[in-house]
């Protein structure tokens, strides 16, 4: 076979017969998912849902299922920001194919996804989330009985040093400045450098950030809040409602960073309800399980009196020398705190507390690292929501591909194979080692058990 070189400067050919182009076999596991779509009639439904936001006639746009597929993109390969999946889309035969794609059309890039995306209303997402779910409950991957609810925040797509006071509009350098000129550090006609202004910011007393004084002119849903890792960032709350037994995010929603656990949680738990009514399910929640964060003795008799659902919240640790004090309180408070204190320190109470700590963190872990949305690269609360609510169905979809085909994403499928190889490539020895045992000539145990430990060793090796 002769060497054949690039050339570096190659004209381009006139035109290509189409036994030419480029043919991908696709990835198993985008076939497996187009599969299952294709099967449920994903397609037809999408584009009837969202024929009254597209135009009768002009240029087409980019179909709603290619829009919604391409997002899925992003979630299974773990890109955060629409170019990055705009990019990946484009440069993988594969993933074009998943798609519907044909490769004399362009796939499409991130401006026409934001075009689509505001386009479509939140609530359009929202039934795609609930057709979801109506999937799942097709499959007998729905539950609903028990749900767990927590929360983590999301680093937002502003930075603080942008932030500007609500009462003046005056950025932080403006603000110190005339804190300065007022304290008599500095005349009133100087202009401090910033060595100096982060001298006297730091030698303050009063040096927190708070949201009612200062704000995102970029975006002014974001809030401050602290971060996981320490930090302080502008960010949103993402709160999941999770099945317990199947692990499916049946709500999944975006606050502000600065509200609080207990104000949100009845708000989620009623909207996990809606979405199991939305997807078909008679399943009624029985029991709301969270950690210590949202215990409240009003939000106990809020769900005690006003619902039909049971709470499972622990009690957080008082002081020492102190106790509960409930003369100043309703009696009603008081019976359901009791309540909940028999249900969460019982055995089955401290089951689900062990199992939310796990199930839930869990579907944070897979949305927010692996599925890239801890960072979000939007703005304003409604299109972090929608982008969110793609992300939560997207793992929803890796749950059923898990339960249904054994692979939840694209790398569980390589894991996958390089286990069975390892299993194939280990067999021999294995019937290698049971045949040496066999073949022994008495019933030796010390024999028996140096031949199997060192076939383990060298099957390990």
């Amino acid at each position: 076979m002769a060497l054949r070189k690039r050339n570096s400067e190659r004209q381009a050919e006139l035109w290509v017969a189409t036994p030419q182009l480029p043919v991908s076999l696709g990835h198993v596991f985008y076939e497996k998912l187009n599969g299952l779509l294709a099967q449920a009639g994903f397609d037809d439904w999408i584009e009837g849902l969202c024929e009254p936001y597209y135009a009768r006639s002009g240029r087409p746009g980019i179909p709603p299922r290619v829009y919604l597929r391409t997002l899925l993109v992003g979630y299974f390969e773990g890109i955060g920001s629409q170019r990055g999946i705009a990019w990946r889309c484009s440069d993988s035969l594969s993933l074009r194919k998943f798609l519907g794609l044909p490769l004399t059309q362009d796939s499409p890039d991130h401006s026409s996804l934001t075009v689509i995306r505001d386009r479509l209303p939140v609530e359009v997402h929202e039934q795609a989330f609930t057709w979801v779910l109506s999937l799942a409950k097709e499959k007998k991957l729905l539950d609903g009985k028990v749900l767990a609810v927590d929360s983590t925040t999301l680093e937002a797509h502003a930075a603080m040093k942008s932030i500007v006071r609500r009462d003046s509009e005056e950025g932080w350098r403006e603000y110190v400045t005339k804190l300065m000129r007022e304290a008599g550090a500095i005349a009133a006609d100087a202009q401090p450098t910033i060595d100096e202004l982060k001298r006297f910011d730091k030698a303050k007393k009063d040096k927190t950030v708070s949201n009612d004084d200062w704000k995102s002119p970029s975006d002014p849903d974001s809030r401050i809040a602290q971060m996981k890792d320490g930090t302080t960032h502008l960010a949103y709350k993402a709160e999941h409602a999770v099945d317990l037994k199947t692990e499916m995010i049946l709500a999944a929603e975006i606050y502000p960073a600065n509200a609080g656990d207990r104000q949100t949680l009845e708000d989620t738990v009623f909207k996990a309800q809606v979405n199991l009514q939305q997807a078909k399910s008679d399943t009624e929640i029985r029991d709301v399980v969270a950690d210590k964060g949202y215990y409240s003795a009003a939000v106990l008799e809020t769900f005690a009196e006003q619902t039909p659902y049971r709470t499972d919240i622990p009690e957080p640790n008082l002081p020492a020398g102190r106790t509960h004090c409930w003369t100043n309180k309703p009696e009603t408070q008081r019976e359901a705190a009791d309540a909940n204190r028999r249900r969460s320190r019982g055995n089955r109470g401290r089951r689900l507390q062990r199992e939310r700590s796990e199930k839930v963190e869990r579907t944070f872990a897979h949305v927010c690292e692996t599925g890239g949305a801890r960072r979000t690269w939007l703005r304003r609360i409604e299109k972090v929501t929608k982008r969110y609510l793609i992300s939560a169905m997207s793992h929803n979809l890796g749950r059923m591909m898990r339960e249904l085909f054994g692979m939840g994403t694209p790398r569980g499928l390589g894991a996958a194979a390089s286990g069975v190889f390892g299993a194939l490539q280990a067999a021999p020895i294995h019937f290698r080692t049971l045949w040496n045992v066999l073949a022994a000539p008495g019933p030796n145990p010390s024999r028996i058990q140096f031949a199997f430990a060192r076939r383990v060793n060298l099957a390990a090796a």
